[in-house]
């Protein structure tokens, strides 16, 4: 067969995607339609640095001041990155919707997977709940005092019940219309952060490029209460650290995808690297600009969380700061329905082998859309629901980042246990003998990500972590252990075929067989 003309997808290529899935058995009842920059959009529009960069540059600025963009946003997206290519040499070798959770079990076994699927799922709960969050707080910033809003909580509930339930019907309404706003929102993304920085860049008062590596002490009232009072800059800016670190993440919403994406092996690995790169390189782009725009930085930290806000009023006009307001939140808004596929992808694939209650609703592929609607529903309920009971804002990044990092780190580190012995076979992306050092690298990075995101004022991040951790080994030893019985591996995948087909039947899909 050749290629189409239209896609370079041709039924030679479609048939090798869908063999491997049914090597590893499963069938294909999500639709691929995914071309690898649509891969690569879903993450770089979760990831969304006009989100993330801007709803928590208090993190940074109010902790050390320039240099937490300067040095700080490189080294947080430097330790994103280490991630990404350990994950994406898995993702290569595994590209299943179930991503990480199907890395866990394959390459340690089914209690790892389970574990790596609950933290996951928990990671991408919190973490459609914080950019949504985030959004009702940038929302509550730009039209809060034309319509009246206070910020109060049951004003801030309401926004995250409509929000997250358009997000949730646009997903349910099929991929090709959720690809659609994805694309667009890589597009937006790039555009708009270039926009910002020419903006920022255009109206600076003065060019001091040297704040971007100038380290000062704005905790407690001077940085306006973002961190507690401390005497020691180096804590400060690893604190800082959250800023990008929180920012560059949900790039595995690529592996959650894979099942969607055309040549996933090739496409879901460079989809979240190049996701993390490009994020990096735009992101700094348009902190350095707002950096350099700040008339005083004394005055500006201790803003706290109104930084953005506060520098914008004082450089841009009132105009182009409007439209360029309206941009980033039109991202935001796609940010989260982008986050909305990945949670339920995942939800949908861990239910496919039983590991979630309502397992038999939440794996049903609706043969209209394509789509898993009963799982888009329910982690968007979720979302909510954990947003009403843990409404502050730094307290669901800092457990989002605790619990998404874990859920890397399980596999990364089987993987890095089983290299080249268990798991002997690479997929066609592939960095060689490179694997071991960026595994470490990961584990390393963990550690410090677990310290920094459950100091003061996010201590509840630690009684949170836990307790799920123990929930999770109570859950595990009393239940799941006996009942769960993991992705199907041996004989089980061969048993599996007729089920295969049945199930590729009941959706419409015949080709590529």
């Amino acid at each position: 067969m050749t290629n189409t003309p239209s896609t370079g997808y041709s039924d030679t290529d479609k048939h090798a995607d869908v063999k491997m899935l049914h090597g590893m058995g499963y069938a294909q009842e999500l639709e691929r339609r995914m071309s690898r920059f649509s891969n690569f959009a879903i993450s770089f529009s979760i990831i969304c640095i006009l989100s993330g960069g801007i709803n928590s540059l208090a993190q940074g600025i109010s902790g050390v001041g320039g240099a937490s963009i300067g040095i700080g946003w490189p080294l947080g997206c430097f330790i994103s990155g280490v991630f990404a290519v350990a994950m994406g040499q898995i993702s290569s070798a595994y590209p299943t919707a179930g991503g990480l959770y199907h890395w866990g079990s394959i390459l340690g076994n089914r209690g790892a997977g389970w574990l790596t699927a609950w933290l996951n799922l928990i990671g991408l709960v919190t973490v459609l709940g914080a950019i949504n969050v985030g959004t009702w707080t940038f929302f509550l910033g730009v039209f809060g005092p034309i319509l009246g809003l206070t910020g109060s909580y049951g004003e801030q509930l309401t926004f995250m019940i409509i929000i997250t339930a358009i997000q949730a019907l646009i997903n349910h309404l099929g991929i090709k219309l959720t690809s659609i706003l994805t694309d667009f929102s890589g597009y937006l993304i790039f555009f708009g952060s270039i926009a910002l920085g020419l903006a920022f860049f255009a109206f600076a008062p003065t060019h001091d490029f040297s704040r971007l590596w100038t380290f000062s002490n704005y905790s407690g009232d001077a940085g306006g209460g973002v961190w507690p009072q401390t005497s020691s800059v180096g804590f400060l800016f690893l604190l800082g650290l959250l800023l990008p670190i929180y920012t560059i993440t949900g790039y595995d919403a690529s592996a959650h995808t894979s099942e969607e994406t055309k040549k996933a092996a090739m496409s879901v690995p460079k989809a979240m690297v190049g996701s993390v790169i490009w994020s990096g390189v735009f992101g700094l782009f348009f902190l350095a600009g707002i950096v350099v725009a700040i008339p005083d930085m004394g005055k500006a930290a201790a803003q706290g969380w109104n930084v953005f806000f506060w520098t914008s009023d004082q450089v841009l006009p009132a105009g182009l700061k409007f439209i360029l307001y309206v941009m980033v939140f039109v991202a935001q808004f796609l940010c989260g329905l982008a986050t909305v596929t990945s949670v339920s992808r995942m939800m949908f694939a861990f239910a496919r082998d039983g590991g979630l209650p309502g397992s038999k609703a939440l794996k049903r592929v609706s043969p209209r859309y394509r789509t898993p609607v009963a799982a888009t529903w329910a982690g968007s309920i979720l979302a909510i629901h954990f947003t009403a009971y843990t409404p502050l804002y730094t307290t669901i990044v800092s457990v989002t980042v605790i619990f998404l990092f874990l859920s890397f780190t399980v596999p990364i580190t089987f993987g890095l246990i089983h290299y080249r012995r268990k798991w002997s076979t690479m997929g066609p992306w592939d960095i060689g003998g490179w694997y071991p050092v960026f595994a470490i690298l990961s584990v390393v990075s963990m550690i410090l990500i677990f310290v920094i995101g459950i100091q003061p004022p996010n201590d509840n991040a630690l009684w949170i972590t836990l307790g799920f951790l123990a929930l999770t080994v109570v859950v595990w030893f009393g239940i799941e252990r006996r009942r769960f019985r993991g992705p199907p591996i041996g004989d089980e995948i061969a048993r599996r075929q007729a089920d295969i087909r049945a199930a590729e039947t009941a959706v419409g899909e015949t080709s590529g067989r």
